[in-house]
């Protein structure tokens, strides 16, 4: 179960050995054993037992690493209706006793909430800490480790899709502070240390290591996490996982656990991520995201066949926004992006993680394989909005002087698009393809979640009209001796993806 490391609270409402053919003694036996206890002792092992001390790294830390506490307030009817108790009965005074409700209105109820943060501008008192560790709060307060308060004065900004939340307060004297460093140099194996407030207790140590990086826990669209065995429990999130040159590599955000406590399973926001969105907190009170104006998918093991290359290569481009970036830069749907502003992309995932870190307005060369064969473009990286125009539509069909027959091909019934199949499966009228008004339960294609009423638009990167033209690129696609066929498909809903399909 993967749950916030935050806390929340309501307040009320053998054999002997030979050598040169003679027998050894047991008493050399016993200094062979010694020795090689002692060899084992002084090599590999001793790598498990982990630095010899990071008192000296974590001393100084300490006092820049605070612990969150909010008050939120929740007003109004909390679960099932409460009683209605008739004016005057003899329990009236105890049910309004009991679920805490006078002049007919439940009494207001306050929750209260636990998570750690770091200092980044001890100056300026600038706080970071996670997002949802402040969501909703009505009043935030800085506790620091020797014992004193701080109530934040404002939230300068926070981001919800990366879970940040940058924090003002105004100290009396300056506090010390923690610096970022890079999380992209880490190796797996590297020495981390955790600092943070679990379950209140104060501040708390913990050590341990990078078991992975770049991890999806399917909980954005930019998820990049690093994996930590370091014990993160319940009061850690938003606390800092420090480098051992106690620096700041990671934001503690997350933990699987069946129990809410740590069984090894941690993730923190890496610091390249981390500092990249905190100064954009900083200068504007919001994220400003690199936009590129595509809708991709994952190239996976029939998709890459069909384009000849291998599993999870790059990001696929289903659809291109109209006038967006992508589409002034020359990018066209089906292209398969591998590289980006000198980046490999090295699957779907990764692309929108390259995009929105990069600044707006910046010239970036696009490379992409298109056909079996390599382009490069300019595109100027455009400014994620909350509303991003629509997928793009093709041109409207020309009129056919009669209607061509329908076919049978890779256990599906096609036909041509008239007003009647239009008006069959809620087809938009700009839509342009082959619809499928029947599938095999058995074939291939069923088999690939085609159903009737999607509209074939592309066959092999080849544009069709009619079922002849899926006819004759199907030929194309077997003489190059291809095992499957790449189909691009708008559904009825206007979603549009490549499905591979096998041609045996």
């Amino acid at each position: 179960m993967l749950q916030a490391c935050s806390t929340e609270r309501k307040d009320r409402p053998g054999r002997s050995g030979r050598r040169d053919g003679a027998r050894l003694r047991p008493a050399a036996m016993f200094a062979m054993l010694i020795a090689a206890v002692a060899l084992l002792a002084a090599g590999p092992v001793s790598a498990f037992r982990g630095p010899p001390s990071v008192a000296p790294v974590a001393e100084p830390l300490f006092p820049a690493v605070v612990n969150i506490s909010t008050t939120q307030t929740a007003k109004g009817p909390q679960g099932l209706p409460l009683p209605d108790i008739p004016k005057g009965s003899p329990f009236e005074d105890l049910f309004d006793d009991f679920f805490n409700r006078r002049n007919g209105a439940p009494a207001p109820r306050t929750f209260s909430s636990l998570g750690s943060g770091f200092v980044i501008d001890g100056k300026e008192g600038l706080v970071v800490t996670n997002n949802h560790v402040i969501a909703d709060a009505d009043e935030i307060v800085v506790n620091f480790h020797d014992g004193s308060k701080l109530k934040v004065e404002k939230v300068l900004g926070r981001d919800a899709k990366s879970d940040l939340a940058l924090l003002k307060v105004n100290p009396p004297k300056p506090i010390p502070d923690v610096r970022f460093g890079s999380s992209d140099s880490l190796q797996v194996g590297d020495w981390v240390m955790a600092i943070g407030n679990p379950f209140g207790l104060g501040g708390t140590l913990t050590v341990g290591i990078i078991s992975a990086k770049q991890r999806d826990i399917n909980s954005g669209p930019y998820d990049d996490y690093l994996q930590t065995d370091a014990a993160i429990n319940r009061g850690n999130s938003g606390g800092p996982l420090f480098n051992m040159e106690g620096e700041v590599i990671g934001v503690n955000t997350a933990i699987i656990s069946p129990t809410g406590g740590s069984i090894g399973i941690g993730f923190a926001i890496p610091s390249d991520t981390a500092q990249n969105v905190v100064d954009q907190l900083r200068k504007y009170g919001e994220t400003r995201r690199g936009w590129l104006g595509v809708n991709l998918q994952t190239v996976g093991e029939d998709i890459a066949e069909t384009l000849g290359v291998p599993d999870n290569t790059g990001a696929l481009v289903a659809s291109v926004t109209p006038e967006g970036p992508a589409a002034k830069g020359g990018i066209l749907a089906g292209d398969l992006i591998v590289k980006f502003d000198g980046k490999v992309v090295a699957n779907m995932r990764g692309l929108p993680r390259l995009v929105a870190q990069t600044q707006i307005g910046k010239r970036v060369e696009v490379e992409a394989l298109r056909n079996g064969k390599t382009v490069r473009v300019m595109v100027e990286i455009g400014r994620l909005m909350d509303e991003t125009p629509e997928v793009p539509k093709p041109a409207v069909q020309p009129p056919q002087s009669g209607p061509p027959p329908s076919r049978e091909l890779l256990g599906m019934k096609l036909s041509p698009l008239t007003d009647e199949l239009r008006k069959l499966h809620k087809l938009d009228k700009k839509v342009v393809g082959v619809v499928v008004t029947d599938v095999e339960g058995t074939s291939a294609a069923a088999q690939k979640s085609i159903k009737p009423g999607d509209v074939i638009v592309e066959v092999a990167q080849d544009q069709v009209a009619v079922p002849d033209d899926v006819a004759r690129s199907l030929e194309k696609v077997k003489k190059a001796g291809r095992k499957a066929v790449l189909l691009r498909i708008e559904g009825a809903n206007g979603d549009l993806r490549f499905v591979a399909v096998p041609l045996g």
